[in-house]
């Protein structure tokens, strides 16, 4: 089974119904969306684009977006999908890592494209304007698509990449999750199984097509003839009138991270509007503050409430169904769940060997959706794996105990990644932004919970010449390194850091700080 599939069968089953939807009143119905990928598709091939390439595009979330992504499976390639609001250094450097075959990339974006002159590695761009039609700014351009010429759909099988996803690595470079056909399948018709999704169904589409929510928003709406309401990323932080839309386009079923759920709660004026039509709130990412998840229950009191938890590596591998009211003397934040029906989990000590029932460990899983490796990282992909009892299990990293009813609860992170507004964030990425800066020594960062945000990024920091820097400058430097919500949400300025007694930075007295 290949995701393109799923269009296909939509296009023959619903070819009138509307498929995708934007905020400004456009739409594309199920039979425009396949032809107009298989056109696109066509424009790929002829330009060199082959089965197992990998395609960039560089686009703001827009229906263009939806089609490009279709339209680079259809030729047998894997997506790699650039953050439109990320440093152009960052993105750049995803691009030349994952040696793209071509990049889709939108015209007010191309100055940002750096030249590339690496030997055997000449991608063809394809520039598009706001509208979605096809320019020709450049010589790689110059071989149109003949008129009548068209290209079977490729073969794709289940072991086939369909899409890298990049995430903070912890070198200070990101790193490229890589994910088959059959990764995403396998977690889409779960969810077929799981939420009895329908093509009534009306979708949101919150996360960004980098961020792996966007694989069920997608997949499981085309898979099932649903809509999806495109939110673009200037509204996508904005609680009220995401509120507002929730009610007014009459979403039935809506997925985020945590975060924004919880500024809906307290900013959203939800008992202002009629939620009746919404019926599934799918969170994942980060932890959801019980007090902002008991708000938010409160308003919208008839919907059913999943927290679904997982790395990128395996997009949703555990799951749990919140059951409501939550009694008001609960202070405990719900847990991650059991394991997802099409995987399998098991809980192992630093050791490597299985934990006690009832004891906490490191949770492993094993299964269909779970990733490959990294791209181009084949010893990091290879520590990420442990064989527990001649099995092959992904380590998660995340830290977790079995509770006497079966689910699992979520105790924190092995290592120095923390999730943040549901994304990935090594520590260790943001103090490499941090040594760049001309004008700083030494620099630490550090991450503690946070009831209204979630987590907070403190960062701590030696100048050069001993004086405080400028924090706007700070956070302006930050901003051409690194992603937005990796940038810290605290700077402080100090003679020196606290050091253990080998002579490394002292996190623990450093959160200590943070925490007085």
């Amino acid at each position: 089974m290949k995701l393109h599939q799923y269009l296909l069968d939509a296009a023959h089953h619903w070819p009138d119904k509307v498929a995708i939807q934007e905020l400004d009143g456009s739409s594309m119905t199920y039979e425009n969306l396949d032809t107009q990928s298989n056109r696109l598709r066509d424009r790929l091939v002829s330009l060199g684009v082959q089965p197992g390439d990998r395609v960039g595009f560089w686009l703001h979330k827009s229906i263009d977006a939806v089609v490009t992504l279709f339209a680079i499976l259809k030729a047998g390639a894997a997506y790699v999908p650039i953050d439109p609001t990320g440093p152009a250094a960052r993105n750049n450097y995803i691009l030349a890592d994952c040696r793209v075959a071509a990049i889709v990339i939108e015209k007010r974006f191309e100055p940002m494209l750096q030249g590339h002159d690496e030997e055997e590695w000449h991608p063809a761009i394809l520039v598009t304007d706001e509208t979605g039609d096809s320019g020709q700014s450049r010589a790689t351009l110059a071989r149109n698509v003949q008129a009548g010429t068209s290209f079977p759909v490729s073969p794709a099988g289940a072991d086939d990449l369909a899409f890298v996803l990049y995430t903070s690595g912890s070198t200070g470079k990101p790193k490229g999750v890589q994910l088959t056909h059959g990764n995403a399948v396998s977690f889409v018709e779960w969810c077929a199984r799981t939420f009895a999704l329908a093509p009534s169904d009306r979708f949101s589409s919150h996360a960004p097509f980098h961020f792996d929510l966007s694989v069920f928003d997608i997949f499981s709406s085309v898979r099932h003839g649903g809509t999806l309401l495109i939110i673009g990323e200037e509204i996508g932080k904005q609680p009220f009138e995401l509120a507002q839309l929730i009610a007014d386009h009459r979403i039935t079923v809506w997925y985020s991270a945590p975060s924004i759920l919880s500024l809906m709660a307290q900013f959203g004026q939800l008992d202002t509007r009629d939620y009746s039509a919404l019926r599934l709130v799918l969170f994942a990412g980060e932890v959801f503050p019980i007090n902002h998840l008991k708000l938010l229950t409160t308003y919208w009191p008839h919907p059913q409430y999943f927290n679904l938890y997982g790395p990128t590596e395996t997009n949703v591998c555990t799951y749990y169904l919140v059951e409501t009211p939550i009694p008001a003397e609960q202070m405990e934040p719900v847990p991650i769940g059991k394991v997802c029906s099409h995987l399998e989990g098991t809980l192992v000590q630093a050791d490597g060997t299985e934990a006690s029932e009832g004891s906490e460990g490191e949770l492993c899983i094993s299964g269909p959706a779970v990733t490959r490796g990294y791209w181009n990282l084949p010893e990091q992909s290879q520590r990420c794996f442990v064989e527990v009892q001649g099995k092959q299990y992904y380590r998660t990293g995340d830290i977790v105990r079995e509770e006497a009813d079966g689910n699992l609860r979520y105790l924190g992170r092995k290592d120095r990644m923390i999730k943040k507004r549901g994304f990935r964030v090594e520590l260790g990425e943001i103090e490499v932004c941090l040594y760049r800066h001309p004008g700083i020594r030494e620099a630490a960062v550090v991450a503690l919970a946070d009831d209204s945000v979630g987590m907070r990024v403190h960062a701590y920091i030696v100048s050069k010449e001993g004086k405080p820097l400028s924090l706007i400058d700070m956070k302006t430097f930050c901003s051409e390194h690194i992603p937005i919500y990796m940038i810290p949400d605290r700077f402080s300025f100090h003679s020196s850091l606290p050091k253990t007694s080998t002579d490394k930075i002292d996190y623990q007295t450093l959160k200590n700080w943070s925490g007085s």
